[in-house]
């Protein structure tokens, strides 16, 4: 009888345990913003063990013979969690998976997309940069996300991209890959659907929130992507971060923020303005409507600073 009861505590323990983790799983869910064309907008704020680091948007898109999910997600079990997402909306396999760039939430999940046959694909330039700090992504998420992380690895894509523009046929799906010299992360890319106006911008567009600045980051190349996008008049624009939206907000939230941290700081710079100074003067009331622009917005001026320095 009280082997009985022991087995019945047991079987209550792993109940609870397994609702708990059941209770703390993120929810993807795929909407849909063109014909056969799906997002998923992730949270806006940092990497957590509730958003399992699926902090950032997705997308997939549809074809008579496969699926395109553009990004992978931040781990195995992340990826797992975007593969369940996608069947609700689709009996088609993911064939295809697009990495749009170097940061852990675009690729890390690759692992388990090519054990299940997708074929990946990036741009040329992202090799260098996710070899350099795939291992500091695994590290630096595993502090937060715990044993959500087990089973990832550095997983490449199997494919690598090397023109600005190039164009895949999907089962009669046309799928560009816009690439110019990245911004965020050196392989940064769109992805641009002209047959539905949909684009995919990955990091080349943040909204809602303020972007971010890291030491691979080049903003004289973020521009040129920006540009490159402007040049595409997209219908529907999925940004990296942020709600579904069009040019004009990420032209507001993203673009004349760029052009204006590389005018200001490039006036400072040219003129011998000590960096503390130009960093403290510069006006951050026209982005008070980003999140965390109070805490990004000095890094932002003080790395564009130091860049254009070297420039």
């Amino acid at each position: 009888m009280r082997a009985i009861r022991s087995s019945a505590k047991h079987l209550l323990l792993i109940s609870a345990v397994s609702w708990a983790g059941m209770a703390t799983a993120v929810e993807v869910v795929f909407t849909p913003v063109a014909p056969n064309v799906y997002a998923y907008v992730g949270d806006t704020e940092g990497r957590t063990y509730e958003n399992e680091a699926l902090n950032a948007n997705f997308g997939l898109v549809v074809t008579p013979q496969g699926a395109l999910l553009i990004d992978s997600g931040a781990s195995f079990q992340g990826a797992q969690h975007i593969a369940a997402a996608a069947k609700k909306v689709t009996s088609q396999p993911i064939k295809w998976v697009i990495n749009t760039g170097g940061q852990d939430h675009r690729w890390l999940g690759n692992g388990y997309f090519q054990a299940q046959g997708a074929q990946t694909l990036a741009h040329a330039n992202a090799q260098a940069d996710m070899v350099a700090r795939g291992p500091q992504h695994l590290r630096a998420n595993a502090l937060v996300l715990k044993e959500k992380m087990n089973g990832t690895e550095v997983v490449l894509p199997q494919r690598w991209l090397h023109e600005p523009d190039t164009v895949l046929d999907l089962a009669g799906t046309q799928v560009h890959v816009v690439h110019r010299g990245g911004g965020h992360t050196p392989g940064d890319s769109m992805v641009w659907l002209p047959q539905t106006g949909v684009v995919f911008t990955g990091d080349v567009v943040y909204v809602d929130r303020i972007l971010g600045l890291h030491a691979v980051s080049k903003t004289k190349n973020w521009l040129q992507s920006f540009e490159a996008l402007e040049a595409l008049k997209p219908r529907v624009l999925v940004p990296g971060h942020g709600r579904v939206t069009t040019l004009a907000q990420a032209q507001r939230d993203t673009g004349v923020l760029l052009k204006t941290l590389r005018a200001k700081m490039g006036e400072a710079v040219e003129q011998g303005t000590d960096i503390g100074v130009a960093v403290r003067s510069f006006d951050a009331a026209p982005f008070q409507h980003l999140k965390h622009v109070e805490v990004w917005l000095p890094q932002l001026a003080n790395r564009t600073y130091l860049e254009m320095e070297q420039e």
